[in-house]
Order: C-alpha cells, then sequence, then structure tokens
C-alpha cells in the first residue's frame, strides 16, 4: 500500500516517519522547496528567524519526548531553557503568569492589586461559558480580565474575545487554584505553563530538528495541491491527476480542502468559507541584550502584542529579537512603531505570513464539525494545527500524529480480521 501525506510541515514529516514501516511506501507532497512549514527559520546573518512564531519544542508527553530524542534528532543535540518571561503591564514590566505577580503590582498600583487579589478569590466558576471573554471573567475575575486577559486577546487574536470559543485555552494557560494564588502572594509559586522550560538546538537553529525530521523521506518540493478525487473503481486517493495513494492524510488548511475535493456539497464549502484565520507580520531587531525569552504587550499604545527573544534561546545569548502583531503590516509600519520603544535599536528583516494562527470565533465549533464529519465519511484523514484547525504547538502535532497512527493500524488490523472472517465464513 502506498500513503500520501500532503503537506511537509512537523505534522506532515512527524506522519511520514511514523508510518515509513508500516506501508510499501510513503510519500510527502509540498508546496514549497523546503520542509517545516511555519516552523522554518530563514538565516540572518546567522540569527535564526522565526517567520511564523517563536517555535520551541518540549512536551509532557513521554512518548513524544522519546521519539524526538530517541528516533530523531539526540538529547545531547538540544539545550534545555529556562522560559523567563514578561508583561508590560501599565508601564511596568512584571513576570508571567501574570496571577503570579500580584506582588509585583502591589509595588506601584496598591488598590489595583488588592482588586485582583479581590476578585481573584470571589470568582466563582461554574464551567460554563458562553465565550472567551466569561472564560477569562470566571477563572481570574473581573479586574484581572479587565486589565489584562481581555484586551491582551482582543489583541492577538483581532477579535474581542466575547465573540471568540474559549475551547481554545485548554494546555495553553496555567489556571491557578485558589491555593496556588494565595502561594503567589507568599512568593512561593512560579511558571506552571506546559513549557516553563524548553527545548532548542545546540546548533542554535530550529533547521536543525527540522531537517533531522525529515531525513530520509521522500518528498516532492514544489508540489501545490490543486486538485484531490477518490476513484472507486480503483479505491485509490488521485491527487492533480498524476500521483494515486491507498491512503491520504492532509496536513493542508482545513478550509480550503472543501474546494480542492471533487463533487463536494456546498454546505461543506460554505463552512469553510466561514472559519477564519489571522495572517500574522514579524520583525527581527537588533536590540539590547536580554535573557528574557518573551515579553506580552496588552497595551493598545504599541503596535505589537508580543516580542520574541530569539536571541536567549542561543549560546551565547545574542542581541535581537521577533516583534509580531496580528495582521498584514509593512516593514515602514513596523518599524515607525519600534521607534516608540528604546529597546528596538535596528530593524534587520521583515515578512508577513499567510497561515497563521485559526481563529476560535462563534463559527468554529459548527463550521469544524460540518467539514470534518463530511472527511470522516469519505476516510479523508486531516492533521494538524490547519489540517484539524486548532492550535497546536510542535509537540502536539506529533502527538496527534502518533494518535493518527494508532488508529490507522488498528483500522487495519480489524479490516485484515473481517476479510479473514469472511474467508472461514466462505
Amino acid at each position: 500500500m502506498k500513503a500520501g501525506i500532503l503537506g511537509a510541515g512537523i505534522s506532515g514529516l512527524s506522519m511520514a516517519r511514523l508510518l515509513k514501516n508500516d506501508f510499501d511506501e510513503v510519500e510527502v507532497l509540498e508546496k514549497n522547496k523546503f520542509a517545516g512549514g511555519i516552523a522554518r527559520t530563514k538565516d540572518v546573518d546567522g540569527v535564526p528567524y522565526h517567520l511564523v512564531g517563536g517555535h520551541c519544542f518540549n512536551s509532557k508527553y513521554p512518548e513524544v519526548l522519546d521519539f524526538v530524542f530517541n528516533e530523531v534528532l539526540p538529547i545531547n543535540e538540544w539545550r534545555k531553557i529556562k522560559r523567563k518571561s514578561k508583561i508590560r503591564f501599565h508601564q511596568h514590566e512584571v513576570d508571567y503568569p501574570i496571577e503570579f505577580a500580584v506582588k509585583q503590582i502591589y509595588s506601584f498600583d496598591k488598590d489595583l492589586a488588592l482588586k485582583i487579589v479581590a476578585d481573584f478569590l470571589n470568582a466563582s466558576d461554574d464551567r460554563q461559558y458562553a465565550n472567551l471573554e466569561e472564560w477569562f471573567i470566571k477563572k481570574f475575575g473581573k479586574t484581572l480580565a479587565d486589565e489584562y486577559f481581555i484586551p491582551y486577546n482582543a489583541k492577538i487574536w483581532n477579535n474581542h474575545p466575547r465573540q471568540m470559543s474559549h475551547s481554545w485555552v485548554e494546555d495553553k494557560l496555567p489556571i491557578p487554584n485558589k491555593y496556588d494564588f494565595f502561594d503567589s502572594l507568599a512568593g512561593n509559586a512560579d511558571d506552571q505553563m506546559p513549557h516553563a522550560e524548553f527545548y532548542y538546538p545546540v546548533s542554535n537553529n530550529q533547521n536543525t530538528f527540522i531537517d533531522a525530521l525529515a531525513k530520509g523521506l521522500k518528498i516532492i518540493f514544489g508540489y501545490p495541491v490543486n486538485d484531490i478525487r477518490f476513484d472507486p473503481a480503483q479505491k485509490q486517493w488521485i491527487i492533480n491527476n498524476d500521483r494515486k495513494y491507498d491512503l491520504i492524510i492532509s496536513t493542508l488548511p482545513l478550509k480550503e480542502i472543501p474546494f480542492l475535493l471533487e463533487d463536494t456539497p456546498d454546505a461543506i464549502k460554505s463552512a469553510g468559507e466561514k472559519l477564519k484565520y489571522n495572517k500574522v507580520s514579524n520583525t527581527l531587531w537588533k536590540t539590547q541584550l536580554t535573557d528574557k525569552t518573551w515579553t506580552y504587550i496588552p497595551a493598545k499604545e504599541l503596535l505589537f502584542h508580543r516580542y520574541i527573544h530569539i536571541g536567549a534561546y542561543l549560546n551565547p545569548l545574542f542581541p535581537c529579537s521577533i516583534s509580531e502583531v496580528i495582521g498584514e503590516h509593512s516593514p515602514e509600519e513596523m518599524k515607525k512603531s519600534g521607534k516608540n520603544d528604546p529597546f528596538l535599536l535596528e530593524a534587520l528583516d521583515h515578512h508577513v505570513s499567510d497561515y497563521a494562527y485559526v481563529v476560535f470565533d462563534e463559527n468554529y465549533r459548527k463550521s469544524t464539525s460540518i467539514i470534518k464529519d463530511y472527511l470522516h465519511e469519505k476516510q479523508f484523514h486531516t492533521l494538524g494545527r490547519f489540517g484539524e484547525w486548532q492550535y497546536y504547538n510542535m509537540d502536539i502535532c506529533i502527538k496527534k500524529a502518533m494518535e493518527l497512527r494508532e488508529f490507522l493500524l488498528s483500522q487495519e488490523i480489524a479490516g485484515q480480521a473481517r476479510n479473514d472472517n469472511n474467508y472461514l465464513k466462505s
């Protein structure tokens, strides 16, 4: 049997590597001339410029760590880095996550700090949320929601949280209980995010991991997918009328699949049209030297919503950072905004992505369900951040590839058992 994988990002590469011993042939089709998708970095005078987000690796899943360190890139070729994130809050810099920074807020605004404490301790979470705004209020209290979570998320999603689903936040934010919060007031709590520590290649370049993941795989570069159809007579999927596969796994954007598949009903296409995503613009800067890894910026006055201090991922530290903003913004806009921050010294490069982040708006749940149910009936498998239309980090992309492999193997075993049973009956 021959398996075809559409897209050579982290999800597609992981899937191909996991399946290569299960199929006679596994082939990856990639429209670009390189592998890695949005995790791929660009070399700018020796600096790994992350064009779409600051991708790093860690995982709470032992099987993912085992796969990466034992089958892809050995542990001795990674450097472990302590996450050191900050938030620019009311013209001050406080620790991330903000709910553990109340003592710092108290040092410059006692009344605000007391309101945060009172609201947090009195917050009532019945686990019923009409939208993301309500989720923040019920989890963190109204003051912290109004002062930080709502304005910051409105900025990073280009969409007000009351118009968004809360479904993306699982495993993305630390959710302290009242005991953790009290510990933070005593100075005994710290960052409990899934990536409080993370790994970055000792080569100082994320592409070392990507290239190791792609090694030995059959990848057809420069091959955009324009047409997908199923031939019932041959029981094969046919791509662009020239490549045939017994199994298809797509990491292409879910919203595009209805328009690539032959004879897709209008209702499915309509669901695809309703799915929204954000592009992202960023600039690589020469900066002051810092050991911080991220800085989050909720204030409307500065265009950027965060800095990715990529120079702190490197050894030795290097004075460079990436400023990021949702939407399409020109180099001139980025430079003009950067003049308002003395930390940013010189713009070195600029990039505007296509797909960067899926938007969890009011149409999200219904539209994705309609498309996925339709594809499931056709045994057309999707995978990854855009294939599943989810906010996945690299490790979750790998984890989902593992889960899909197990599902496919179970289906194959079940199918073989049915065939054997039918043979015995005959």
